[in-house]
This record gives structure tokens, sequence and C-alpha cells, in this order.
């Protein structure tokens, strides 16, 4: 305990400020991947489910919605079930508008991880100058080269703490941003899935399994 508090005390008390730095990026990190996972994971599961919806089918639709309602992908699909957009291009601009509000939640606190990646280095390059002029400080006073060179190898503890810290908060910002993106992705999937089943006209009855060929015939018969 003795040789944690000199150490801190080298640093100028910058060394103190590692672990709670170290825990923030850890608990956002927990929090940020326990909810993309799970946002992921429900959009994988309501994308399968808006496949099998028929086309111009709203009752489904809607039944959809009142079940995922707590997620992202379920409030779109209750967005395109509330717009009132006569063509395709205007429930695009609701749902476009939809997804762009659901941005912040997406993103929240991945600013704090970016903040880690930057700060924590120098923080550690910090606390290593500070522990060093101390040392050198010890060499003026006639302390010898042996406590000098102890008292650098210790200011070097901040700068390994500091890119440690780096590294694990880098790592994290890729993964998320990542998972960010597929989210996005997948949120554009849906909704092109919904504008195509409320206003694409699909195919049903006889047409949806009768042969292509058997089709033609029957349209130029017809003609």
């Amino acid at each position: 305990m003795n040789e944690i508090v000199r150490l801190v005390m080298m640093t100028g008390g910058l060394l103190a400020v590692m672990p709670v730095l170290l825990l923030v990026t850890l608990v956002v990190g927990l929090e940020r991947f326990w909810l993309l996972k799970r946002t992921l994971g429900a959009g994988r599961r309501i994308h399968a489910a808006l496949r099998a919806v028929g086309y111009g089918n709203p009752a489904g639709l809607r039944q959809l919605a009142e079940t995922n309602g707590a997620t992202l992908q379920g409030h779109l699909i209750a967005t395109a079930l509330a717009s009132r957009g006569e063509n395709a291009d205007e429930l695009d601009n609701h749902l476009e508008e939809e997804i762009m509000d659901a941005m912040p939640r997406i993103t929240r606190g991945l600013w704090i991880l970016d903040t880690a990646v930057t700060i924590a280095p120098l923080l550690g390059l910090f606390g290593t100058i500070i522990g060093m002029i101390q040392a050198f400080d010890v060499l003026s006073s006639n302390g010898g080269p042996a406590k000098v060179t102890g008292g650098i190898a210790d200011a070097l503890v901040s700068t390994g703490a500091g890119l440690l810290i780096a590294i694990i908060a880098v790592y994290l910002v890729n993964y998320f941003n990542n998972l960010s993106r597929r989210i996005v992705l997948q949120l554009e999937l849906i909704k092109v899935v919904l504008i195509n089943r409320l206003h694409g006209r699909g195919l049903a009855g006889d047409d949806a399994v009768e042969d292509p060929p058997k089709r033609r015939a029957a349209s130029m018969a017809r003609v």
C-alpha cells in the first residue's frame, strides 16, 4: 500500500485517476454491449417476422408493432402505421426521420470511450513527466544515479497504465461503432420492407403460385 501511495505521489496524483478512468470505460462498455447486442438481436427477429407478413396487410404489421413496442424496430413499425403518407416517398421521409431520431440512443456514451482513447495516454505521459522531474531533482540533490533511474522506472508506470486503458478503449470504440453501423443498416432494411408492405402490390392469390409462362400466356389471351 505504501508503494502505491509513493507512486501516486511521484506522478502528481495522476496515477490515482487511472483506475477511475478504467472503471468508467468498462462500465460504459458493458452498458453499450448489453444494449446494442439486444437491439441487434431484436432487429434480426423482427426483420424475419416482417418478411413473413403479406403485402397490404396492416393488421399483421400492427400485431408486430404491439408485440415489439419496446424496441427501436417496433417503434419504426408503429411509425409506418401511423404515417398518413399517400405514397412511398412520403412514408420514406417519415421513417427516415424516426431513424435519425434513434441515432443518439444508438451512439450514446461512445464519446466517453473516444475521450478515454485520447486522454488516458496523455495523462500517463504527463504523470511520467512529473515523475521524471522529481527524479532529476534527486540527482541535483546528490541522490546518486541509482535513485534517478529508479525514479524514472517508477514514473513510467503512469505511461503504461495510460496505454493499457487506451488499448482497451480503442477496441471497444471500434467494436461498438461496428455494431452501431449494423443496427442503422438493419433499420434501413426494415424501412424498405415496411414501404414495400404498405405501398407495394406484391403477388396475391393464384398469381403468387402460377408459373411465369402461364401468366404471360394468360395475358396474351386476354389481349
